[in-house]
């Protein structure tokens, strides 16, 4: 059997050695669906965890013969349909030979390996795993710090005369730190702080300087013990409809990703001061049983408001932005007390998984949002609670999964998916979903086209073919129903998305990709004196073509063109377009690196604005929402002092910096933004400096 397969190994590796070499694939698919991220949520979020993760895996591969599932799930690459292939093909043929076998494996396609290729290895890891006490040394440390200022001067940092009015008390510098020790992801530990721009430092609000702090301890595989959190974690349950706080995206280019998929526990040392828990968590597994608990304690940030009915304050909102500028913001800051209750039981056996899951809330002051129509059902009072039901079950090459939820009032919700392969080079993905309009829950996030899961009915169906090697065909479609009330729809409303992309890559130094996208969603019509807004079905089409060549081994160049239409043959209709051109520069006997930007955008307002993702420096991305009509331009260096100086000839200790520019000019407008944020003039330029020592 090995001679055979030695055999077929050197074939497949004479037919797809383009394989080699990293690909820029998983990149680009996460940029992609950050850039749908943002359109959903209408603002960028601040959790870098993934790009951690990433960094982490390219510098300790993932030793494929010894693999866990949880291991290989926690790349985000791999579905459960691909993960359990994998491994009923490493326990049938043993361990495997090379990465070129994967191949081999049901359901691997060749963009799915090069996407893996340079976070996964064969046979690098060696002997039993490391104790707890020998997991203290011999680990990672890291050490990050960042500085960045927008230099033109906004309103908000202009004192005024009057002394009532409102104005950032802070400086203008946003500064952040990191420190962290990781040994193989089995002992990880850590402690950040944040200063946001406007937000005071040693002085004044924050007499302990960074206005956000952070620790986290998280230990894996002790014994019985799957995983122990201390300090800051995360909790991820089921398919998100009671409690979801990692990152996690719904619709995107990546069509197939309709499962939420990730360990219950997880460390969090990202600097959104929001989405996780602060308190203890712990994971058991005793064969196919696994049992987790966590409790939480922290202080959150709310909108408080007087309680006409009980003479009491009430939070009218959460606060989940983090800056804490103004005294207003100093108000709302920290001023709620939050406890949390929660735990799962789960069984595992072969290709099925069933769970139960539970979660509890109390605050400190009763939730009452505001008397508006379509916050009829949110969450009301001092408590909240959640608990569901979740399943997946793999056969041959079908994979099915759910969850059923309920709240504290028994409102229901329900989510079912199947994933199927339907040969080596086709797939399909559908997914439904009802949730209650009266269903709530906090801390959520389910697969649906709402930020948050409630007061949505919806089927989604999505397909992917690989005819070739070198041609993907991705498209999905889905159609959703809002049976009550939402924000900006004074009614039931309904939409339809339609998504096509086509990505063709005959060789590695070059790929085209163009995809159009089809949303309509109903929401007020404008221009109504009645009470009640008429409802209407607003289109917006978007067409997008990306072109990226690699010139030479050191100089690679992309561009994008895209054009979106919104609400096209209506009275107030918009257009938008956007081009672009990056550059990347990475000489290959030298320790520095250069990328940049060139753009030209154009919109007819704020409804026709246009993503786009920027690269930024390590951990880092920007993802700015661009509209009227300007040109913005960046560049990035990126240098290795240990080289460049000379001052060490091995790898470690590690020193490299990260230096960013970048400006947006607009034309014909005399000041950008609103508020306290308004900049006089034309020109917004920040500049960005960062430092990592690793050792």
């Amino acid at each position: 059997m090995i001679a055979s397969r030695v055999c077929f190994l050197l074939t497949l590796c004479f037919i797809c050695k383009g394989l080699s070499g990293q690909s820029t694939t998983e990149t680009t698919v996460l940029e992609q669906q950050l850039e749908g991220l943002s359109e959903k949520q209408d603002a960028v979020t601040e959790d870098d965890q993934h790009w951690q993760e990433l960094d982490g895996f390219l510098r300790h591969r993932i030793d494929l013969n010894h693999a866990a599932g949880d291991d290989l799930q926690a790349l985000g690459m791999l579905s459960d349909l691909q993960i359990k292939n994998f491994i009923g093909y490493r326990s049938l043929l043993g361990g495997l030979l090379s990465k070129y076998e994967l191949q081999a494996v049901p359901t691997w396609d060749l963009e799915t390996i090069r996407r893996l290729l340079p976070y996964v290895s064969v046979g690098e890891e060696s002997g039993p795993l490391p104790g707890l006490g020998q997991r203290w040394k011999g680990g990672d440390h890291s050490l990050l710090l960042r500085e960045s200022q927008v230099l033109e001067k906004s309103q908000g940092f202009r004192k005024p005369v009057d002394s009532t009015a409102s104005w950032y008390a802070g400086s203008p510098q946003r500064i952040f730190f990191r420190y962290g020790y990781n040994n193989r992801n089995l002992l990880q530990y850590g402690i950040l702080g944040d200063k946001d721009a406007g937000e005071q430092f040693f002085r004044g609000a924050e007499p302990n300087g960074f206005d956000f702090y952070s620790f986290y301890f998280f230990a894996k595989r002790i014994g019985i013990i799957k995983s122990l959190a201390l300090g800051d974690f995360r909790v991820n349950m089921g398919q998100g409809l009671i409690q979801w706080q990692g990152q996690a995206f719904s619709k995107s280019a990546d069509v197939l990703a309709v499962k939420r998929q990730s360990a219950i526990l997880r460390p969090y040392h990202s600097a959104g001061e929001f989405d996780f828990h602060r308190g203890m968590g712990i994971s058991l597994q005793l064969k196919k049983w696994e049992g987790t608990a966590f409790i939480s304690f922290r202080n959150i940030s709310s909108n408080l408001e007087p309680d006409t009915s009980t003479r009491d304050e009430a939070a009218s909102s959460f606060a989940p932005s983090g800056y804490h500028r103004t005294a207003s913001e100093l108000a709302d800051k920290n001023n709620m007390r939050q406890f949390v209750l929660g735990g799962n039981l789960g069984f595992s056996s072969g290709g099925f998984h069933f769970g139960l899951n539970s979660v509890c809330y109390r605050f400190s002051k009763p939730v009452r949002k505001q008397n508006r129509p379509y916050n009829l059902y949110a969450i009301r009072g001092s408590y909240w609670s959640n608990a569901s039901a979740d399943y997946s079950y793999t056969y041959h090459n079908l994979h099915l999964f759910g969850e059923a939820a309920v709240d504290k009032n028994l409102r229901t919700a329900f989510v079912q998916g199947t994933m199927i392969s339907l040969g080596q080079s086709m797939d399909a993905a559908i997914l439904y979903r009802y949730i209650d309009p009266r269903y709530q829950a906090l801390y959520a996030n389910a697969f649906t086209e709402s930020s948050s899961p409630s007061n949505e009915n919806g089927l989604y169906a999505g397909l992917s073919v690989r005819p070739t090697p070198a041609w993907q065909l991705d498209l999905f479609f889905d159609s959703y129903q809002f049976p009550w009330l939402k924000y900006r729809a004074d009614g039931p409303g309904h939409g339809q998305d339609f998504f096509v992309q086509v990505f063709y890559k005959p060789a590695k130094t070059w790929n085209v990709c163009t995809r159009f996208k089809y949303a309509a969603k109903t929401i007020n019509a404008s221009g109504t004196l009645l009470p009640a807004h008429e409802l209407r079905l607003v289109p917006v089409q978007d067409w997008r073509l990306d072109f990226t060549a690699a010139i030479s081994r050191t100089l690679r160049v992309r561009s994008r063109a895209e054009a979106l239409w919104f609400d096209q043959h209506a009275e107030h209709a918009e257009q938008g377009w956007l081009g672009l051109v990056d550059l990347y520069y990475h000489p290959v006997s030298m320790p520095f690196q250069i990328n940049g930007r060139i753009q030209y955008f154009e919109t007819g307002g704020y409804s026709s604005r246009i993503y786009a993702f920027e690269r930024d420096v390590l951990y880092s991305y920007s993802l700015p929402a661009f509209y009227d009509r300007g040109c913005t331009y960046y560049i990035n260096i990126h240098a290795k002092l240990n080289r460049l100086l000379h001052l060490w000839k091995t790898r470690k200790p590690e020193c490299e910096i990260w230096l960013r520019w970048s400006q947006t000019v607009f034309q014909g407008k005399n000041a950008i933004g609103t508020g306290l944020d308004e900049i006089a003039g034309n020109k917004r330029s920040e500049i960005k400096c960062q430092m990592v020592t690793n050792w």
